[in-house]
């Protein structure tokens, strides 16, 4: 049996993040033991399959920085808010709240 791929342990990961939470690339990167890969996750979540939330994925600051990677231009902020985040100015509000760490979600 073939080792999943690191992108498809991305997605499993993001697949986990709960409605109305967001988690970010490092947080993700740092719960599959590739600490410092923040980029490697955000370029798996560049085409990640549709079940697959990317919308909850977010910069550590929680910048929208995949936004340019929805169809539309403000898709990746229509989603958040349907979720009941707030985002302004490409930023969400309020976002160590809405923070998912999988590292304690999860148990590693």
């Amino acid at each position: 049996m073939d080792k999943p791929s690191f992108f498809q342990d991305v997605y499993e990961v993001a697949k986990l993040i709960p409605y109305g939470k967001v988690t970010t690339y490092g947080a993700i990167a740092t719960y599959l033991g590739a600490k410092g890969s923040a980029r490697m996750v955000g370029w798996a979540m560049n085409g990640c399959p549709a079940e697959v939330p990317a919308h909850r994925v977010v910069n550590r600051i929680g910048l929208l920085t995949g936004k340019h990677h929805f169809h539309e231009p403000n898709r990746m902020q229509e989603l958040l808010e349907s979720e009941n985040i707030t985002v302004k100015d490409d930023k969400i509000e309020n976002f160590d709240y809405y923070f998912w760490d999988p590292m304690l979600a999860l148990g590693l």
